[in-house]
């Protein structure tokens, strides 16, 4: 009886927190919208942070460098088949091996290794090695929402997606949409409740999961965290846009794995001070 009770007040807070105040939407209602995946586009979104711009450019080396390999070896094939076809050479020549060329290509390709992590490992590093942070936030991964508490600040709440009991966007659905400030594309990508932070700031998140495996992320951003139950992962990042920002869980959890969104809006500080006294009241911890 105790597990039900402590269930059900859970699943009552979680209800309870998902209605966003007007005073919120009206102050976060004016963001441009960054970090959203666009149909039948190629590449990523818009880099927000070092952190993606690095992820970026480290991405476009690797491509280079693929391609050249790629051309390379598809030639050697060519020439192969051009040069040494039963036609053009119907005597083989009979050897076991050839020193030199066995050396190049054993060398050759730990140069490469060795070049790509030269650039990949200082990327690696700067994402793994938390700073200090300006905002700290605990992520809760849950089936199927994300809880958000704000550490420092004494504040809590649940993000929901918007529209999640319907099944399939309808006018409802459009209008709910509407009414947080987003339109009928944002469908399975807006949230309730978003997490807000100021640009600029450095954001440090510690990652962990209620339940099964989930998987924080925002592309834009440049980070993911699995959120593994029982322990605790962190990401940082800071963003250099105002905007708004979304991701979804990247790890399979379970049937409506596909709708747990997840939305950031960057804000200015003002804003962000302004939202945390109207959050301090509305969410506390």
């Amino acid at each position: 009886m105790t597990a039900l009770a402590a269930a059900a007040t859970s699943l009552f807070g979680a209800a309870a927190a998902r209605a966003q105040t007007p005073e919120i939407q009206e102050l976060l209602g004016d963001l441009p919208v960054i970090g959203h995946p666009q149909s039948g586009a190629v590449g990523w979104q818009p880099a927000a942070t070092e952190l993606a711009r690095d992820i970026h450019w480290l991405d476009g080396m690797l491509l280079w460098i693929i391609s050249g390999i790629v051309l390379l070896v598809m030639a050697l094939i060519l020439i192969v088949i051009v040069r040494y076809n039963r036609r053009a050479n119907p005597t083989p020549k009979r050897f076991t091996h050839n020193s030199p060329l066995e050396i190049a290509w054993t060398i050759v390709p730990i140069v490469i290794l060795v070049f790509i992590g030269s650039f990949s490992l200082p990327v690696l590093f700067k994402q793994q090695v938390i700073p200090e942070g300006d905002i700290n936030i605990k992520v809760t991964g849950y089936q199927w929402y994300w809880g958000y508490e704000y550490v420092d600040e004494g504040v809590y709440f649940d993000a929901f997606m918007i529209g999640s009991g319907a099944g399939q966007i309808n006018e409802e659905v459009v209008d709910q949409l509407e009414s947080y400030g987003y339109s009928a594309d944002d469908y399975l990508l807006a949230a309730d409740n978003a997490v807000v932070v100021p640009v600029g700031a450095t954001v440090v998140m510690t990652v962990t999961g209620a339940d099964v495996i989930h998987s924080w992320t925002i592309p834009a951003f440049g980070v993911k965290q699995d959120a593994v139950p029982g322990r605790l992962a962190q990401l940082w990042f800071a963003p250099e846009i105002e905007g708004v920002y979304f991701g979804q869980c990247s790890e399979l959890c379970g049937k409506d794995h596909a709708y747990m969104p997840i939305v950031v809006k960057v804000v200015d500080q003002e804003t962000y001070d302004a939202w945390l006294e109207l959050a301090r009241e509305e969410y506390p911890a």
